[in-house]
């Protein structure tokens, strides 16, 4: 609403409390009482025209009471009279103000109606309105130490900031953390977002020099546009780790097209992937990623060398790096040459290099100095158990003088009763070096650093704009239909839509008898296929509406004679198409999604698009680098390459239809929906063979 400076909502010289309470158990008290436990660095002013001190502090009747200026002001009242307390606010000079009471726009009409007016009270005044219905936020800078928020958990200071949709989910993530022993640097969970938004707050975060990783827990975007702006923005320079959920959408099932059906609740995992924000499918492993990042440096390719102690775990981790698409690097005969000198006799000389049980200080600084000084090694993966042979706080201190001589990330499975291994335990943290229980959590948090250098190293491309095509031709079509009321297109303009674009489709005609039919074979040739053609037949072969390997003319009037017969309704035509000889059958689509644009879908097609929905979605307008990549994204992409003496289908001509599907959507946004299911790829050609598109 006032530009995004939100020092006064992070940094408060000072903060007042409209609504405390003396109640012990009250958000009106709570907030309070954890500004002095956490050790505000300002005062603190509790506002109730009914008592004279709250914990110890003295109360003032009214805003306009007290003596100094205010910063930042929590209001914790009934609904109805907060409008009057956000213009006593801004007759007082307050900057922001945090609304913790619930029962605004969430309630219906009468609540937005209410916060409408504290709005427009708060924009005059150039106030910043944090909320309603949130818990707060909290900086933990031992500067300001503002604990402005009724949870419970004190964390200390650190480098990962948080910023949650959902107040319940933040204070999960905020708990997982501080159990984790991991510092935050700050919080927020934001509730109706009625001004300061998330997208407003991943800025701030982005420009805090102490934030070095931002966690985010997002479920809907008011403004995808805002969003995606500031989110590339802020990848560029720090990651953001993010998860979501109401990713499934049951209503979909309904859809009318495949990519509708598809695509369900998905947009904001596309949103993440296009903004290069690195999206997860649990808390867990978010928080672990987080630790990673907040303590160690990001590596600069894929390649692991790996340190272990102990056999089996090394194994595991080998698996799961691997299949998070890490490398595992030989060790070159230089690096073997010198470790031979330095490990005992019983260890195995390679990568993994398992420096065996026994193994002390001097065993471990050499496997550290030769792992990193490896130029095919990008980053150390460690398994260590700690022996009660072995002195291990001396061990300790090797993996930490390794990460401060060396700019390349340490991850460790630290496997032991860190009870009864304090001092080593200890180090460690102290020293930053991520320590995690099981081998799989510590390489799933190595390879979300790998995933975030590739984001940010990756080549974004150009988006191309095609010469040639027929701009005002689809315009006419989309209009003509319009006016009618149509809202799927009828083959024939489905098709000459896609022509004009310079999507290649397989040889077509439309008409309306068996007489046109066998006329309109003469051009097109045997094979043929002929499909019903009416905007009520929606899944035509699930009722008889397509019939293939159509070889005379008798058959195609018999065909269609029968198709008249079948069909009682009145805008039947018939599409007769040219049978392509077979191939490689994929999906292309686009839908479109409000304030994204369109999602587009490639995946494969015919019947397996429904039975193994293997597809991927990203958002127009796509880039060269971006439609280049997801024929290589399926799970299914080895069909598309030499397999089992199948040539390899022309992937550069399924990239192109993808491109120019994204120019055709961008270039005309009243398109709803479009599938062109299947397009059939062989190694020699790539064209369409049905269509179907809603406005």
């Amino acid at each position: 609403m006032n530009g995004n400076n939100l020092d006064a909502l992070f940094r408060p010289s000072s903060v007042a409390l409209i609504g405390a309470s003396s109640k012990e158990l009250s958000i009106g008290n709570v907030i309070i009482k954890n500004l002095l436990h956490y050790g505000f660095k300002g005062p603190v002013y509790p506002i109730n025209p009914r008592v004279d001190e709250i914990r110890g502090l003295k109360a003032y009747p009214s805003i306009l009471d007290i003596p100094g200026p205010v910063d930042l002001v929590h209001i914790v009242i009934p609904p109805p009279f907060v409008p009057e307390q956000v213009e006593n606010c801004g007759k007082k000079g307050v900057k922001a103000i945090i609304i913790n009471t619930a029962g605004f726009k969430e309630m219906g009409e009468e609540g937005q109606a209410l916060e409408d007016d504290f709005l427009a009270r708060a924009k005059k005044y150039g106030i910043r309105i944090f909320g309603p219905n949130c818990q707060g936020a909290i900086n933990s800078d031992p500067e300001f130490r503002s604990y402005c928020n009724f949870t419970f958990t004190f964390f200390k200071s650190g480098y990962i900031s948080v910023v949650a949709q959902s107040g319940g989910v933040g204070a999960v993530i905020m708990q997982a953390l501080y159990d984790m022993d991991i510092g935050m640097r700050m919080y927020a969970s934001n509730g109706n977002a009625s001004d300061v938004s998330i997208p407003e707050i991943i800025r701030y975060y982005g420009n805090d020099e102490q934030t070095r990783a931002i966690v985010l827990y997002v479920e809907s975007l008011d403004d995808p546009a805002e969003f995606m702006e500031i989110a590339r923005e802020v990848t560029a320079k720090k990651p953001i780790l993010a998860m979501t959920a109401g990713t499934t959408d049951k209503g979909a099932e309904a859809s009318r097209s495949h990519i509708g059906g598809l695509a369900g609740s998905i947009s904001m995992d596309v949103v993440f992937k296009k903004t290069g924000i690195l999206s997860f499918e649990n808390q867990e492993d978010m928080c672990n990623a987080a630790e990673a990042f907040a303590c160690q440096p990001v590596p600069k390719g894929k390649r692991v060398g790996i340190i272990t102690n102990t056999g089996g775990p090394s194994v595991i981790a080998i698996d799961e790096l691997d299949r998070n698409g890490l490398q595992i690097p030989p060790l070159s005969e230089k690096a073997k040459t010198e470790l031979k000198k330095t490990m005992f006799g019983s260890a195995s000389i390679a990568n993994p290099l398992d420096v065996v049980a026994t193994a002390g200080a001097p065993q471990f600084k050499s496997a550290f100095e030769v792992m990193m000084n490896e130029k095919d090694v990008d980053s150390v993966y460690v398994n260590y158990v700690t022996p009660p042979f072995v002195d291990n706080e001396s061990v300790a201190r090797e993996f930490v003088a390794a990460a401060e001589k060396f700019d390349k990330p340490i991850v460790c499975n630290y496997m032991t009763d860190k009870k009864k291994w304090e001092g080593t335990t200890k180090i460690l943290k102290e020293g930053s070096i991520p320590c995690f229980d099981f081998a799989e959590t510590a390489a799933k948090a190595l390879a979300s650093l790998v995933r975030y250098h590739e984001i940010r190293s990756a080549v974004r491309g150009k988006v191309p704009v095609f010469s040639g095509i027929e701009k005002a031709k689809v315009a006419e079509i989309i209009a003509n239909a319009t006016a009618d009321g149509k809202k799927l297109l009828t083959a024939a303009d489905a098709y000459t839509l896609l022509e004009s674009y310079g999507i290649p489709v397989a040889g077509w005609n439309v008409v309306s008898s068996a007489g046109e039919a066998v006329k309109a074979a003469e051009k097109l040739g045997y094979p043929l296929v002929v499909k019903a053609d009416s905007e009520q037949i929606i899944h035509k072969s699930d009722v008889g509406g397509v019939v293939l390997n159509i070889s005379s003319d008798e058959e195609l009037e018999a065909v269609v004679t029968k198709m008249q017969n079948s069909f009682e309704v009145d805008d039947l035509k018939f599409f007769i198409q040219q049978q392509k000889p077979g191939g490689t059958e994929l999906i292309i689509g686009a839908k479109k999604e409000e304030g994204l644009g369109h999602l587009i879908m490639f995946g494969l097609g015919g019947v397996f698009v429904e039975v193994f929905k293997d597809v991927v979605f990203n958002i127009a307008p796509l880039t060269d680098t971006e439609a280049a990549a997801m024929p290589n994204d399926i799970k299914a992409t080895v069909l598309l390459d030499d397999f089992r003496g199948k040539k390899a289908v022309d992937k550069q001509k399924i990239v192109d239809i993808i491109l120019r599907l994204s120019q055709l959507v961008t270039d005309h946004p009243d398109i709803k929906e479009l599938d062109i299911n299947p397009v059939l790829a062989t190694h020699e050609e790539v064209c369409a063979v049905d269509a179907r598109i809603i406005l």
